[in-house]
């Protein structure tokens, strides 16, 4: 695979210039077939010809999430006879985005899969399970199962939850990989210590983490990758991606961040004032695609905060990598005097024996601050339990959130709505009623 993988091994220099060379064609081809974009060059009376450099980037405005949500249509570039794929955002931070895939677009989302993959070490020998949905208009479900046959290697579409089902599938096709949320991989561990089974003694070797974080902002592994490997010497991959940027970072064998597709993006760490943070400062991760013809998007920011690694990284490649998303702008919480990110509050729940499940809801109270519920399902729920899970919340952020103990199955219907593709860990209810 290393005409995949050529590009992020090319010295710096090159990689830029071939960035700067995609930038300038991805303007050009804006000036001519975005709406959206059209409007906002001539608006501005900014003169694309003048965007020569990465440098250059901060004369162009950014593109807001709401920009997206309010004109998704101005931001298609082709006719629609030209749509092969519909897929739509999650709609974690506000409503869905429709985000639609020409034929190129499709063989692009294979590409980027298939090197992500092989930046993960995965090759055409592994068998790799997909614990997750492929459908509802979930992009990354489609682009893994279309990396991989790229990649040449072997699929299980098992899709998401059942334990059994998923330990029986890998004792029977002997997976060599699997592809799942964390917090589902420690499900299946709970299920295999109850049932018996010694998840070192199967086919898997490795997992590719996805939609959760399993490191820390030092790349450490978090909880939830401590819970993990403490029970299965495993080798864990950690992903980051979005489907507006129809690219992903992903982990190489060295784990030190996500490493970034040069020649499928470009990206930007801003500040609040749009301008570039320091280096090993967080900022908004900003993005630029390169060779989408569908729905291209320029300086887009995602509301993921992360920090940029830049050195070279141990297993040679020279391009950009990123830590696990420290939080999301929309999801900051400001609780009682303490500002906190729902990653980190997930971290502090991870790593409570008593708690098995959980969802937080952030809400408006009467003066409008926000207050925090916690949705908790635990091993079992009484006083004492009650007192620990309160104390060491007070001890780790010396504010107490209200606590609503509910069973497993009460859980499951708030963590899987009907139009969930993914477990729903927070819910932000700030300006509605509860």
């Amino acid at each position: 695979m290393s005409y995949l993988l050529s590009n992020a091994f090319q010295p710096p220099e090159k990689i830029r210039k071939m960035q700067e060379d995609k930038l300038g064609e991805l303007l050009q081809y804006l000036q001519l077939h975005s709406p959206y974009y059209k409007e906002a060059f001539r608006s501005r009376s900014i003169d694309i010809n003048s965007v020569r450099s990465l440098d250059d980037l901060e004369m162009l405005p950014v593109t807001q999430k709401e920009d997206l949500q309010q004109r998704n249509d101005d931001f298609l570039c082709v006719g629609k006879h030209k749509i092969i794929e519909y897929t739509s955002t999650s709609g974690t931070l506000g409503s869905p985005v429709t985000i639609a895939l020409t034929e190129s677009d499709l063989d692009r989302l294979a590409y980027n899969e298939c090197a992500s993959f092989a930046c993960a070490d995965g090759g055409s020998e592994d068998i790799f399970q997909l614990m997750l949905t492929l459908d509802r208009q979930f992009m990354a479900g489609m682009a893994y199962y279309s990396g991989i046959r790229k990649l040449g290697g072997g699929i299980i579409r098992v899709g998401p939850g059942v334990p059994s089902v998923q330990w029986e599938t890998i004792f029977r096709l002997k997976p060599t990989a699997i592809v799942a949320v964390p917090s589902f991989i420690v499900k299946l561990l709970h299920y295999a210590e109850e049932h018996g089974i010694h998840p070192d003694d199967t086919s898997v070797k490795k997992a590719i983490c996805i939609g959760e974080n399993i490191r820390n902002p030092d790349l450490s592994l978090n909880v939830l990758g401590k819970k993990i490997m403490e029970k299965w010497n495993i080798r864990l991959y950690s992903t980051y991606a979005s489907t507006e940027m129809q690219t992903a970072f992903t982990e190489c064998g060295e784990g030190k961040g996500g490493h970034l597709q040069p020649d499928l993006l470009i990206a930007e760490l801003l500040d609040e004032n749009n301008q570039p943070v320091k280096t090993g400062e967080p900022g908004e991760v900003t993005i630029t695609t390169l060779g989408i013809e569908g729905m291209p998007l320029l300086r887009y920011k995602t509301g993921d905060i992360c920090i940029a690694y830049h050195d070279k990284c141990g297993c040679g490649r020279n391009t950009m990598r990123l830590s696990p998303v420290i939080g999301r702008k929309k999801q900051m919480i400001k609780f009682k005097g303490t500002t906190l990110f729902a990653p980190a509050l997930f971290d502090l729940l991870n790593g409570m024996e008593d708690v098995k499940d959980y969802v937080a809801e952030v809400y408006s109270n009467e003066i409008g601050t926000d207050e925090v519920l916690l949705h908790v399902c635990t091993a079992g729920a009484n006083e004492e339990t009650d007192h620990r899970i309160r104390a060491y919340l007070q001890a780790k952020l010396r504010v107490t959130p209200q606590i609503r103990y509910i069973t497993e199955d009460d859980l499951r219907k708030i963590q899987f709505p009907e139009t969930s593709r993914k477990p729903v860990k927070f819910i932000d209810r700030r300006g509605r009623n509860i």
